[in-house]
């Protein structure tokens, strides 16, 4: 079997998997509703500030269902390591590397398109129902595709982690941690803050929530994008050393 079919059917394996466990449809479903509810409450209250943005505020709830889509990432993994399913993965495919390749590429897709659709139909509702020209527009759609991007690599980090970790409760609350501290506690480190504070996917994603309607004195010094490319270096890293230790530990 060559390596390109062994990886179609391992993709096809756990698209199968993602569909059948009701915690991961779940949590997926919470992911992407919450950006639009999010949208619609905004703009039902009038809750944002004269000076908030149409797209930092439609998204204002992004943050939330971003650590969802990590906690997917976890979930993928770690639930075939307490069913004992995982044994049955890898006895249909036993390359180690095949499999994880085929749960990040999964996640990453289903976690891309879900956020894109969902932030840019955000978008639309608060486009649609706040007051005309009392907030700043801007063009998101470059934003939108970043901010797609920012859940995808959420969504890998989680799977890492869920690789290294191997336990549910353990690794979700391992990977909101390493999506909140890095903003929590930047600022002890001085001037290396702009870059201790950009290595999260929620810090890269409170920056692009910005980039297309705010003034580039509110986005922050590191820069949004540069944040993305950082944080996305950093988790492939990450996923690397997990599918290192993965092959150790199960050879």
């Amino acid at each position: 079997m060559t390596t390109l079919t062994l990886g179609s059917q391992a993709l096809s394996y756990e698209w199968i998997k993602f569909r059948s466990v009701r915690s991961t449809m779940w949590t997926t479903a919470a992911t992407a509703a919450l950006p639009l509810l999010g949208a619609v409450f905004v703009a039902a209250t009038g809750s944002l500030q004269p000076d908030d943005t149409v797209l930092g505020g439609s998204l204002t709830l992004s943050v939330v269902a971003q650590m969802l889509a990590a906690v997917v990432g976890a979930l993928v993994v770690t639930g075939e390591y307490s069913s004992g399913t995982i044994r049955t993965t890898f006895a249909a495919v036993p390359r180690r590397s095949t499999v994880f390749a085929a749960k990040a590429t999964l996640v990453a897709a289903v976690m891309y398109v879900l956020a894109l659709l969902s932030c840019s139909a955000a978008y639309l509702v608060g486009d649609a129902m706040l007051p005309a020209g009392r907030y700043a527009q801007g063009d998101p759609l470059p934003a939108l595709f970043g901010i797609a991007a920012s859940f995808a690599v959420a969504a890998v980090l989680g799977l890492a982690v869920g690789t290294l970790v191997r336990h549910s409760a353990g690794a979700v609350t391992t990977v909101i941690g390493v999506l909140l501290l890095p903003s929590l506690f930047g600022p002890l480190f001085g001037n290396a803050e702009r870059w201790i504070a950009g290595l999260s996917p929620t810090a890269a994603l409170e920056k692009l929530t910005q980039t297309s309607d705010a003034t580039a004195d509110t986005v922050g010094s590191l820069g949004p994008w540069t944040s993305l490319l950082l944080v996305a270096a950093c988790t492939t890293a990450l996923a690397l050393a997990a599918l290192v230790l993965l092959r150790r530990r199960d050879a």
